[in-house]
């Protein structure tokens, strides 16, 4: 199967690399490992995480675009209510994390009908349920991937640039590329919240998330999980309490802190805003996706939320670098943490009129499009990351070393991002690590490979760190990196460049920079403060 570009992983920067270089001509094969392109946004279910300015400024065009595209989805075919209806930033969950908390569902049709016409006209080819096994290296250029679909069929195919957009960085090893993994050592990077010695397999914590209603006087109560005993009594050695509690430490200061369970309808709007309020205090309303007040009376039985909560974070040990039977040990013991907690919610959480248990909760499997409830995939916080020419730093951006200066401006930026460095528990035992930091841009050169010519990162796999990961994560980020990639690749194509000569030369940079701000690129941050 021959292309222009190979995008193996159909996860958020896999779509939007896949959609800049479908503007701009290429053809292209897109592979993804579910059966759902979306990744965080739809087979991960988890609703944006976003800055506080992204109604106005600080994302691309195209990202912009789906965001619009999700919130005419509902006008279209939902029974909103006249208010619901008529608000331009129409919120659907009412959710506290996000000015868009949505249905996974929703947003896998309408990413589904953003690549449709390239289908349509042959350029596009998906691959669903695809994830590679083996890669072809000619010197330093990439000549090959093969893909195991459904029934151990084995495709192969070779392209001029081939992308990696998988959730784990999967083609780093597979292709001898450079990479790292986990925490760098304070010597390598200089980073004050780096430790002293490299940590490769201590990586944030993966959660397996799932969403549930609650329908008051019925009991939906599931059986209880196999190893239920286990995590009902496991206590991380930095955790107040129980992890299967409602008691944890607050991610920025580190104190311990209970926050509310309890299912039920709020109207009116909610903050959403987490540079003035994290909004993780009312765990019901938290990560909300359906608010049944924002529809016509009658038509929810029941709010729906997400539960993406510190309780679920996976940490006895990573599933990157270890062999693959203890990959799927991990892998299930997520899942089974996840029903856990659950469970626990049905049986035992606190209730405000001294009971205990929640039985009326109940599992989505439809918002979810699984039979068993839980998320089609696991919400990877943290990939393998590529040795990159340039390699983002904790002070290129920490408030703490930055100060009013805001983050460092480089020469070479293909877009912007914002977001605290937030990285949850780790799985060798390190608490939240909490930094606040300026408004920062994303360069070029920490999406070229120090080696391999035709191999570009487009998700979470790009050259940061482990410190500085923990906000080039995020799903507006992530889309940037991944429409970066897709325009670098479909350039060098056009004008018969490799992409280290695109970084070196000033007139060859600008010029594609330019061409990046004529496609809804915003390079560069206007005057606002970090947080």
């Amino acid at each position: 199967m021959p292309a222009d570009v190979l995008i193996v992983g159909g996860g958020v920067g896999g779509v939007a690399a896949a959609l800049a270089a479908l503007r701009r001509g290429r053809t292209v094969v897109m592979s993804e490992e579910t059966d759902w392109l979306g990744g965080q946004l739809t087979s991960q279910g988890v609703p944006p995480d976003e800055h506080p300015w992204i109604e106005r400024f600080g994302c691309t065009r195209s990202y912009r675009r789906f965001r619009d595209a999700v919130r005419e989805y509902y006008r279209t075919w939902y029974p909103l209510s006249p208010a619901a209806r008529a608000d331009p930033e129409l919120n659907p969950g009412q959710g506290r994390v996000s000015r868009l908390c949505h249905e996974p569902r929703v947003a896998a049709s309408v990413i589904e009908s953003m690549v449709a016409p390239y289908v349509s006209a042959g350029r596009l080819r998906i691959l669903l349920e695809h994830r590679p096994v083996d890669v072809d290296v000619d010197a330093d250029t990439v000549s090959a991937v093969r893909l195991q679909g459904p029934e151990d069929i084995v495709r192969v195919v070779r392209a001029s640039y081939v992308l990696d957009a998988t959730e784990e960085g999967d083609l780093l090893p597979l292709a001898g590329a450079e990479h790292v993994t986990g925490f760098e050592s304070r010597h390598d990077t200089g980073e004050p919240s780096a430790p002293e010695i490299a940590q490769p397999a201590n990586m944030q914590a993966f959660s397996w998330v799932f969403a549930v209603e609650h329908r008051d006087g019925e009991d939906h109560t599931i059986d209880k999980p196999e190893q239920y005993g286990f995590w009902q009594s496991y206590r991380p050695p930095f955790w107040p309490d129980r992890l299967l509690s409602l008691t944890a430490p607050d991610p920025r200061t580190l104190e311990p802190f209970t926050r509310t369970f309890v299912p039920h309808a709020h109207s009116g709007p909610v903050v959403a805003d987490q540079s003035q309020d994290p909004g993780d205090r009312d765990l019901w309303l938290f990560r909300r996706i359906v608010a049944r007040d924002m529809f016509e009376p009658g038509f929810a039985a029941s709010d729906v939320t997400v539960v993406n909560w510190p309780m679920i974070d996976y940490l006895p040990g990573p599933i990157i670098g270890v062999s693959e039977s203890e990959r799927r040990e991990h892998l299930e013991g997520g899942r089974q943490l996840a029903l856990s907690m659950l469970y626990w919610l049905q049986t035992e959480a606190p209730r405000p009129d001294g009971g205990t248990g929640w039985p009326g909760l109940q599992l989505r499997p439809d918002v979810m499009g699984t039979r068993d409830g839980l998320a089609k995939a696991p919400y990877i916080r943290e990939s393998r990351r590529i040795k990159a020419q340039y390699t983002v730093v904790e002070q290129d951006l920490s408030l703490a070393v930055r100060g009013d200066r805001g983050a460092l401006a480089y020469p070479d930026t293909v877009g912007i991002g914002m977001y605290r460095i937030d990285l949850h528990p780790s799985t060798g035992g390190d608490n939240y690590i909490d930094v606040a930091n300026s408004p920062f841009q994303i360069p070029l050169g920490a999406l070229l490979p120090v080696r391999l010519r035709n191999l570009l990162p487009a998700g979470k796999n790009i050259g940061t760190t482990h410190i500085t990961n923990g906000c080039y994560r995020l799903h507006p980020v992530e889309w940037n990196i991944g429409e970066a990639a897709g325009a670098l690749a479909s350039h060098c194509l056009e004008n018969e460049l490799a992409p280290e000569q695109v970084r070196a030369d000033e007139q060859k940079l600008t010029r594609f920079q330019d061409e990046l701000v004529r496609d809804g690129f915003e390079l560069a941050w206007p005057e606002v403060k970090g947080y």
